[in-house]
């Protein structure tokens, strides 16, 4: 059975988050046994994740990782990051506001992904509004979060 982990994380993280998002994401993988990873691009933190998962597929070949469409590719054309097994539009996406299109998806993902890596510090921002709904979620057995903020 396939283990989901989804990414969240503010924009401007600082690149020094970079080895403890590695090991965190190799825990993952060896420990929790997750399979899938689902990432956006938007930001820093989105452009440490899509490094790192190209690293782990090197490690880990049975894993697999997509980049998280907010638009369709029509819309906002994209790359797909080496190493990644492709992009993914989820049903009904191309049906959102474009202004509430990124959040929609967000709070989707946090419904169906099974882990959450987070790198949130700031109240100020929706990455921790994001953070407040998934806690919500994980109280209720639902999700099982790691913020990288945590214990720093």
């Amino acid at each position: 059975m396939k283990k989901i982990c989804f990414f969240i994380g503010h924009r401007n993280a600082p690149e020094s988050v970079r080895p403890l998002l590695r090991d965190v994401v190799q825990r993952h993988i060896a420990e929790y046994g997750v399979t899938e990873f689902y990432v956006g691009h938007y930001g820093a933190f989105d452009s440490m994740v899509t490094r790192t998962l190209s690293e782990m597929k090197t490690l880990y070949p049975n894993i697999k990782a997509y980049l998280l469409l907010a638009y369709h590719p029509a819309v906002r054309q994209i790359n797909i990051p080496k190493g990644f097994d492709g992009s993914v539009l989820m049903d009904e996406q191309e049906k959102s506001l474009p202004k509430y299109a990124i959040t929609n998806l967000n709070k989707r993902m946090v419904r169906e992904a099974d882990y959450l890596i987070a790198y949130v510090e700031h109240i100020t921002d929706g990455s921790y509004n994001l953070l407040d709904y998934a806690i919500k979620r994980e109280k209720k057995g639902l999700l099982f979060i790691t913020n990288l903020c945590e214990g720093r």
